[in-house]
């Protein structure tokens, strides 16, 4: 079988799908050679992530990867969500096919970028 159980799960009942209109933080990453485009929106009270939501546009990987990277930093500190690795999510998946791992990557860096955009914005 191409993809785990957990791949799939997050696939077909992807969790926390959808937009935060109050967001602190957006980060929105893309792949034009692949076609998956990922947005993480982060609500942010006392420096813990109190909400995430996300949208993407993609393979059914770039759905669970997006899936699982919102729950593994949802309710968890700023500083230890900015630690997030592609690897650590491609783990919580059970794996992803070799030629499926960049979308473990965008998750990684979409949840980076929409930390920075808190920071940006907190900081003015």
């Amino acid at each position: 079988m191409l993809y785990s159980d957990k791949v799939m799960d997050h696939f077909m009942n992807p969790r926390n799908v959808g937009k935060l209109d109050d967001a602190d933080g957006i980060g929105e990453v893309g792949n034009a050679k692949c076609g998956d485009i990922m947005k993480i929106y982060i609500k942010v009270d006392n420096e813990l992530i109190s909400d995430v939501k996300f949208q993407t546009f993609g393979c059914g990987s770039a759905i669970a990867s997006s899936s699982m990277a919102t729950e593994l930093i949802k309710g968890k500190p700023v500083h230890q969500a900015l630690e997030l690795t592609n690897k650590a999510v491609v783990e919580a998946l059970e794996g992803l096919p070799a030629h499926k791992i960049h979308c473990s990557v965008l998750a990684e860096e979409a949840i980076k970028c929409a930390i920075e955009d808190y920071q940006m914005k907190k900081s003015c």
